[in-house]
């Protein structure tokens, strides 16, 4: 009953149907470009709204996340390639596989704290691509490619571009839902006292190694998925696009911009930081220094709004809490 009462709160739903409102547009319109612009938007809402549930809940600062999203993606390729596997139950195993590397990585890394786990992260990240690199089932450093005959059990490739879209917003829309039911949990509640004060929170009964291992796992599994269907959408994958150090601090970027530990922040971060990006790429004078503009993005952030937009709101203006989770 708690959990149902929860699910009242009318900014959850009004937020849910403001994405799937931007989500329906391109259906809506039938433009191709549009409907890349808002996929990229929607994928990293999913990386940034899983990371926010290690981050923002618990207080520890992944680097490495993205380890997540190429290792998912290499297993789901592969066993679409290797063993004629359908998309969904590959996605299915992306995510899975992701969730099972954060359950091990978690018994061991979870134990650090500040910046000895985010150093950790980063080791993580370099060290899977060095070994998918070299692992020749996943094809060493020339990565999976598809053949593109596999597009016809989907209609063909016109039809699956559409087919993958309307599945990434889905997945945005269950993410948001996943964050929130976390949050508004008992289960999250110790996270969120994890990140004010660990000591304390042990003291007052939260088994901390557990809960932080949980988080990490459930944090893990959508961009594992994510993964898959990306890649798919690509037609190939590599580690150097799999392991992108710059995407995981680009998802710290999102997470901190639009406020960590809301429900909200993620998304708004997500789709500020995307439609900057887009507006540097197309520019002659910062093309080549976006992630440089990131870097400084973040130091602003941190120094003077370090609860984010949507924190910053909140705080500003305590009515409108209810309607910015």
């Amino acid at each position: 009953m708690s959990m149902l009462k929860n699910l009242r709160n009318p900014g959850l739903w009004l937020w849910m149907a403001i994405v799937l409102a931007v989500g329906l547009w391109p259906v809506i319109t039938q433009r191709a470009s549009t409907r890349e612009e808002i996929f990229t938007v929607l994928l990293s809402v999913v990386l940034a709204s899983s990371l926010n549930i290690l981050l923002g809940y618990t207080g520890y600062v992944s680097f490495g996340h993205i380890v997540f999203f190429g290792l998912g993606g290499y297993v789901g390729l592969f066993l679409i390639t290797a063993y004629g596997w359908s998309l969904w139950p590959a996605m299915l195993a992306g995510g899975i596989s992701s969730a099972f590397l954060a359950l091990l990585l978690g018994q061991a890394i979870l134990r650090l704290r500040g910046a000895y786990f985010a150093l950790a992260t980063i080791g993580i990240n370099e060290a899977m691509r060095a070994f998918i690199n070299n692992f020749e089932p996943f094809g060493g450093p020339t990565g999976i490619s598809l053949n593109f005959s596999v597009y016809n059990d989907y209609g063909g490739a016109a039809n699956a571009l559409w087919m993958l879209y309307g599945v990434m917003l889905a997945l945005a829309l269950l993410n948001i839902l996943l964050s929130y039911v976390v949050k508004s949990s008992k289960f999250g509640l110790g996270l969120l006292a994890i990140r004010e004060d660990e000591d304390a929170a042990e003291v007052m009964g939260v088994v901390t190694p557990r809960a932080k291992t949980w988080a990490y796992v459930l944090s893990a599994f959508l961009p594992g998925v994510v993964g898959v269907l990306f890649f798919f959408k690509n037609g190939n994958i590599e580690p150097p696009q799999a392991f992108r150090l710059h995407m995981s601090i680009e998802m710290l970027v999102m997470v901190m911009l639009g406020g960590y530990g809301t429900i909200l922040g993620p998304v708004l971060g997500a789709a500020g930081y995307q439609r900057l990006r887009g507006l540097l790429l197309t520019s002659d004078l910062f093309k080549n220094i976006q992630l440089t503009v990131a870097g400084v993005l973040l130091l602003v952030i941190i120094l003077f709004i370090p609860a984010g937009f949507v924190g910053w709101l909140r705080n500003r203006f305590p009515k409108l809490r209810r309607f910015l989770p």
